[in-house]
């Protein structure tokens, strides 16, 4: 087998120690970054056989200088980050690692919500800071405690991660509503027009790629179709919300609150009019970051890895 070269471009979100590289050295030699910066991208890849990417993105420009690129791996199911018309166009392979952390990303997607619904830090703060003996009354609350028992959920994007919250929506007793243009093989769940979603659903959660068509499908248009008092989770792409149309909507008590693990901007600017607004949970994107949520991803890069070498397409993008 011929060895190849092989460069990580933003190896340590995926792997900041706890894992380890070492398995690529049975297919040749590489190079770890940490980070890259955007105009070193095609310095670093210039002489790669393989590159491997998270956030940094590949874009036309930087696939034409890499003449010897014939593979990319995205260490992520979204793979926006890579001109796939472009790759292919050079016969570059791109794929990615679906359903590495599915369970995770849904558990981060009901952590939100049951911050939003249960206030649990809220109220846990409050009792460190002697909220409680200063109540002088066996129990109290800051914020309502909301059941989600008989709620309707909206999944918008079915598929593995959207399956994995429709499932313990469930055992919460909710109703769980989808808008898929495919049929749903799953009698539990209502599969509706988008529309008939956004006006039913008392909570709303993304997990639906970001294409053309769902960049700002939570806008100030779907907004106003929504139930007052709509709660909105976003673990999937920061740009499917419109953010100051979000903000707006918290303003004027149209949505209760949100919980974010994704924004248009990563990192954040300081003291960013979304992060400071009331009713907004964020945290930093961090959804997909189980240990053993990345293990997989090292898993799923090194069989899509095999299979290229093998001549086989695995969990390829493009072609």
């Amino acid at each position: 087998m011929q060895k190849l070269k092989i460069v990580i471009l933003d190896g340590y979100r995926e792997n900041p120690g706890d894992l380890s590289w070492d398995w690529l050295e049975k297919y040749g030699e590489y190079q770890t970054y940490d980070k890259t910066d955007q105009l070193a991208v095609p310095e670093r890849i210039r002489e790669a056989d393989v590159v491997f990417t998270n956030k940094v993105v590949l874009n036309r420009t930087s696939l034409k200088q890499a003449q010897k690129l014939k593979f990319v791996v995205v260490l992520a199911a979204g793979y926006d980050v890579v001109d796939i018309k472009a790759a292919k166009e050079l016969g570059i392979k791109v794929s990615n690692t679906p359903n590495y952390g599915s369970n995770e990303v849904a558990q981060m997607a009901f952590a939100h919500i049951l911050e939003i619904t249960n206030n649990i830090g809220k109220h846990s703060l409050s009792v460190k800071n002697n909220g409680w003996y200063q109540a002088n009354d066996w129990c109290y609350w800051l914020n309502p405690i909301i059941s989600l028992r008989d709620k309707n959920i909206g999944i918008i994007g079915y598929g593995n991660i959207g399956r994995q919250v429709g499932k313990i929506a469930a055992a919460f007793g909710m109703n769980v509503i989808v808008s898929e243009k495919i049929k749903v093989e799953d009698k539990n769940v209502e599969n509706v027009p988008l529309d008939e979603l956004f006006k039913r659903a008392d909570i709303i959660t993304l997990h639906c790629p970001l294409t053309d068509e769902t960049k700002d499908i939570i806008c100030k248009k779907n907004i106003q179709k929504m139930k007052d008092g709509v709660i909105i989770i976003n673990t999937a792409r920061g740009p499917l919300i419109n953010e100051k149309d979000i903000q707006e909507g918290i303003k004027n008590k149209k949505i209760y609150a949100a919980g974010l693990d994704v924004l248009h901007s990563e990192p954040p600017k300081e003291n960013d009019e979304l992060i400071m607004c009331d009713g907004i949970n964020i945290t930093p994107h961090i959804s997909w970051a189980a240990f053993e949520a990345r293990k997989n991803i090292m898993t799923i890069c090194e069989e899509n890895l095999k299979a290229f070498l093998n001549g086989e397409n695995k969990n390829i993008v493009n072609f």
